[in-house]
């Protein structure tokens, strides 16, 4: 019997940067040892990247067992329009259909993604899963241009997916069918040695500070919804009454650079703030074992891979209650968990963590046990693999399309 294909769809798969790639990538892989031919369509941004036109093409590759399809639309404009870019998608992924003929599509973020998939899935009768990652559900959603498209994709989905029990419950208020038709569980991550992975460049340094104070890191691109101001806010206060350093592993998003660093000169510890800039996944990872303390004070979030790693490594953390964050953090067992956007309760958790070794060695094993058990790649294994026989085993019921006629004298008028 042939394997049934599966046509996955995201704006970014690596080696593109960024976590949902690296979802998408761990996801396609737990896919493909579960039996499914997996083809992934990766939408390529719709910025011009260098100068003159281009036809658009699609460059197929097998990478570990995985169709990589990386669409990139046409050029025909000096300003091409989102409009532009997504009709030209669209083709070429009902192109793509058309030469693999896929059992079942499943896209990765509403935004985009998700509307086009879930159109190509009604015209062309296949089931479509859509996975909601976070930002299309806490941000996005309040674009006017957007909240019907997004509404119309999560009522006309096969299945919807969630990395948080709090998105899965905003989706069910804005559409009441998925209450039948969707699930939520986090999201997964693979053992590390952190042993083999290469000396960060900045390991000197860290280790001189470390021998003076307290070492509180965060990771990932740093934006709005990470909640950065309010770590900043509790440093400079913790700093007065003991020595620190604040390690950012990662960097600013370009479009907000100017006001984080204008945040930063304000705080007035800009001297004891290291930042590495963006890093390779492998070198961002081997800074976490020179963290005493994790810090992940989200204002939104999904399921963060940072914060998987950290608890992988060993780190004592202080998160806030948002999505998976607050799911998987257990205040006092594994985490110290505080409300999103309080510098209090930030200066608080980090003073008690930096104040008792011992407590941070107790949540840091407590952390690791609970990632190397119940975020496991196969626990994430198996909820995918009930999700693809409830959409595949399952009759799906698409809406007939009635033709109406034209009454004879409607049509002389229009030929008229």
């Amino acid at each position: 019997m042939a394997s049934q294909r599966v046509c996955i769809t995201t704006l970014e798969y690596p080696p593109d940067v960024g976590g949902v790639g690296e979802s998408v990538c761990r996801i396609a892989h737990m896919l493909r040892d579960s039996g499914y031919e997996v083809h992934v369509a990766v939408f390529r941004s719709r910025h011009r990247s260098g100068s003159g036109y281009r036809r658009s093409e699609c460059a197929t590759q097998i990478q570990d067992g995985v169709f990589v399809h990386r669409l990139q639309s046409a050029i025909r404009l000096d300003e091409p329009t989102l409009q532009d870019f997504l009709s030209e998608i669209y083709f070429q992924l009902k192109e793509l259909h058309r030469q693999y003929s896929f059992d079942v599509f499943h896209a990765f973020f509403i935004n985009e993604t998700g509307f086009l998939t879930t159109l190509l899935g009604q015209e062309s009768r296949v089931p479509v899963i859509n996975s909601v990652r976070g930002s299309d559900l806490h941000k996005h959603v309040f674009d006017p241009k957007q909240h019907g498209q997004i509404v119309w994709t999560l009522e006309n989905s096969t299945w919807v997916t969630f990395v948080s029990r709090e998105l899965q419950q905003r989706a069910c208020i804005l559409a009441q069918s998925l209450h039948i038709k969707s699930s939520a569980f986090w999201n997964s991550i693979q053992p590390i040695d952190f042993g083999q992975l290469p000396t960060p460049a900045l390991a000197d340094t860290l280790q001189h500070h470390a021998s003076n104070g307290i070492v509180i890191g965060a990771t990932g691109k740093f934006r709005g919804k990470k909640g950065l101001e309010f770590l900043l806010d509790a440093c400079a206060e913790l700093s007065t009454e003991m020595k620190l350093t604040l390690l950012l592993v990662g960097d600013f998003a370009d479009k907000e650079r100017t006001y984080w660093e204008q945040e930063l000169q304000n705080s007035g510890i800009a001297d004891r703030v290291l930042i590495t800039g963006l890093v390779e996944r492998r070198q961002g990872l081997a800074y976490l074992p020179y963290m005493d303390i994790f810090a992940v004070p989200s204002l939104r979030g999904g399921c963060p891979n940072s914060l998987l790693e950290a608890m992988l490594a060993g780190c004592a953390i202080v998160g806030t209650t948002v999505d998976a964050i607050g799911e998987i953090l257990e205040d006092g067992q594994n985490a110290l968990v505080v409300n999103p956007g309080s510098s209090a309760e930030l200066v608080t958790a980090i003073r008690t963590l930096a104040q008792s070794p011992e407590l941070r060695q107790q949540l840091g094993q407590a952390a690791r046990v609970k990632a190397l058990h119940q975020l496991s790649s196969a626990v994430e294994q198996e909820n995918w693999y009930k999700v693809y026989q409830q959409v595949l085993q399952e009759p799906i019921q698409f809406p007939q399309v009635a033709m109406v006629e034209l009454h004879p004298f409607l049509m002389k008028r229009g030929t008229s």
